[in-house]
């Protein structure tokens, strides 16, 4: 028996990183999976392999999330379970940062988790109930420097979570959020994109920073995140916990060490 048998659950940004493993989790877990995202072909193979269905979405479009919505009820005949992954993620100085490039972001990060919680939460009811996983950010719970329109949308998302608890509760629904720190994807590590970047050269100085910045002394696993969105997405070991941001960083945002 798996923990998520019998549940629908969409995850966007499913295409890699945290989006993917959490489709593999929830798929072992006996889950029916939407894997949604705007990376189509790798969205569709990660979704043959799973045998789930593949989804396009752009989590900033109210039409796209129209159309998944209409598209995974056609399939499952319905949707309880939500896990808002998909973000971006750009490094510049504030005052310095473009407008197009603060709305962009702004537009994927926060009202891509809006529209998720819009268009599928009525959809959870109808089924009797669920939950909804939004990621936010260790960057969402406290300040990190030249990431400024980053950390405002994943502050937001934190914000959304907690009225989306209160406001759906009664329906059944428990909305709670994941704080990831410094995660091993292409995220955090964009040499993973680059086919002529030198990655173990990438992964080593990325390892030695985190090994300073982290008391866990390393970068995190998407599997790792995956684990805690299914805690929070099974019933019967979250069940009376609801609004809450949870965050995993080996330890980053404890404290400042002074050696």
């Amino acid at each position: 028996m798996g923990k998520l048998d019998g549940r629908v659950v969409l995850v966007t940004g499913a295409a890699r990183g945290q989006g993917e493993q959490e489709a593999r989790l929830f798929t072992e877990e006996g889950a029916k999976v939407v894997l949604a995202d705007v990376l189509d072909g790798q969205g569709e193979a990660v979704a043959e392999e799973l045998g789930g269905l593949y989804v396009h979405l752009d989590v900033g479009s109210a039409d796209d999330w129209g159309r998944a919505v209409a598209e995974a009820k056609a399939a499952y005949g319905k949707i309880d379970g939500l896990v808002n992954n998909a973000g971006i993620l750009r490094f510049n100085e504030l005052v310095s940062t473009p407008l197009d490039e603060f709305q962009q972001i702004v537009r994927v990060n926060q009202v891509g988790t809006f529209l998720g919680i819009k268009h599928v939460a009525p959809q959870i009811a109808a089924a009797g109930g669920g939950s909804i996983v939004n990621t936010a950010s260790y960057a969402g719970v406290t300040g990190m420097a030249y990431v400024g329109a980053y950390t405002a949308t994943k502050h937001a998302v934190v914000g959304l979570t907690r009225v989306a608890a209160m406001e759906l509760a009664g329906q059944g629904i428990r909305v709670n959020a994941v704080c990831p720190g410094a995660i091993d994807t292409a995220m955090s590590n964009p040499a993973q994109l680059d086919p002529e970047a030198d990655t173990e050269e990438a992964a080593r100085a990325l390892g030695e920073l985190y090994r300073k910045l982290v008391p866990l002394g390393r970068v995190g696993r998407p599997q790792e995140v995956a684990r805690l969105a299914l805690f929070l997405t099974a019933e019967d070991e979250s069940s009376y916990i609801t609004g809450q941001p949870f965050v995993i960083d080996g330890g980053w945002l404890a404290g400042v060490s002074v050696l």
